[in-house]
């Protein structure tokens, strides 16, 4: 099962980490805007509410950030999305989800980023993946007894299901204590499995739309390094908000 790719590259943790939150707070923003400033309402603002939470996003940013996302400033700053198809080195398809206030300045960067793959034209790539709603979830503790994850997923409306093991907090503690599980849908299904799941006890800690490769080319060696430094030079651009990649992890 495929999902956005992570880039486990570490450079300078003070760059990095202001990468990170400016990348939040944009999703927070667009969060937001398109679902309200009610987290329980709206299970994307939630993920990016937790999100900020593990990176330690001060209160007033996010709470700035929630009420520009919901036009409850005179700040008239907007972002749009902007997807890119095309090839990494080796062949290696991918869909990049920029947000951006200025269409010009992403479209030239992005185009400078895939100098060493092939950037292509809309729908050139699209079709080598599924549309689909991912739900990251969790279940404090251990798995509870007589738990049964197909069986929940079926009762969520979800499509496949599987425990992920979580990444560890940004101050490099580990993660909590608990069963991960990762439940994909369609997106028509994306908002009652995450009503399902939270009333049978789950935490949700992201809920979105993504893009998972129906195929994937498998690398290792030299051309694995070239295609992760490829990605991580994407990844590291502040307008570039996910990367979904066919690349066998």
């Amino acid at each position: 099962m495929g999902a956005q790719w992570k880039h486990s590259l570490r450079q300078g943790v003070n760059e990095k980490k202001g990468k990170i939150i400016g990348k939040i707070v944009k999703e927070i923003i667009v969060a937001a805007k398109l679902g309200g400033p009610d987290p329980a309402a709206n299970f994307r603002l939630r993920g990016a509410l937790e999100d900020a939470r593990k990176n330690s996003v001060p209160r007033d940013t996010i709470e700035r950030a929630v009420k520009r996302g919901s036009g409850q400033t005179d700040d008239t700053i907007q972002y749009e999305t902007i997807l890119y198809e095309g090839f990494a080195p080796h062949q290696v398809p991918l869909i990049v989800e920029c947000v951006t206030d200025n269409r010009n300045r992403t479209v030239a960067d992005v185009r400078s980023l895939f100098r060493k793959g092939q950037l292509g034209s809309p729908g050139s790539v699209a079709w080598m993946f599924d549309r689909k709603g991912m739900i990251e979830a969790m279940i404090p503790g251990a798995k509870p007894a007589g738990l049964d994850l197909d069986e929940v997923a079926i009762e969520a409306g979800a499509d496949a299901v599987e425990p992920y093991t979580p990444e560890n907090e940004p101050n490099g503690h580990p993660a909590k204590e608990g069963l991960y599980v990762r439940f994909i849908c369609s997106p028509s299904e994306l908002h009652g499995a995450n009503q399902f799941l939270s009333q049978k006890g789950w935490t949700i800690l992201t809920s979105e739309l993504c893009y998972i490769a129906k195929n994937y080319v498998d690398l290792s060696g030299d051309a694995l390094k070239e295609v992760s430094e490829f990605l991580g030079d994407i990844d590291d651009h502040d307008d570039v908000h996910r990367i979904y990649v066919g690349l066998k992890s």
